[in-house]
């Protein structure tokens, strides 16, 4: 349930955060309501989008695939590259 969510992580903000106040009351509020909106909008989508990308991964050999893969990769740690600290694991098993 998102509303409970936001109640906890709301609770757990203003204890872990020091100088908690109204200012960051409101941003908070604002980016949960984002988040929250965002989140309903996708709800029951994933299973669609699962079967497309099925149907579109059946239809590529391994070397496409292969090449797929790495690129996920390259752009995600591009974008984010603190997220090469959570993948501990060889390449070779990243990509299965």
């Amino acid at each position: 349930n998102l509303s409970e969510y936001k109640a906890v992580m709301l609770a757990s903000l203003r204890s872990l955060v020091k100088d908690w106040g109204s200012q960051h009351e409101v941003a908070w509020s604002w980016l949960w309501e984002n988040v929250e909106r965002m989140l309903k909008a996708l709800m029951g989508k994933p299973a669609a989008q699962q079967k497309a990308l099925t149907m579109m991964y059946s239809t590529l050999d391994e070397s496409s695939l292969m090449v797929i893969r790495k690129e996920v990769y390259q752009q995600f740690f591009a974008l984010a590259p603190a997220g090469q600290d959570y993948f501990k694991q060889s390449t070779t098993r990243l990509y299965f």
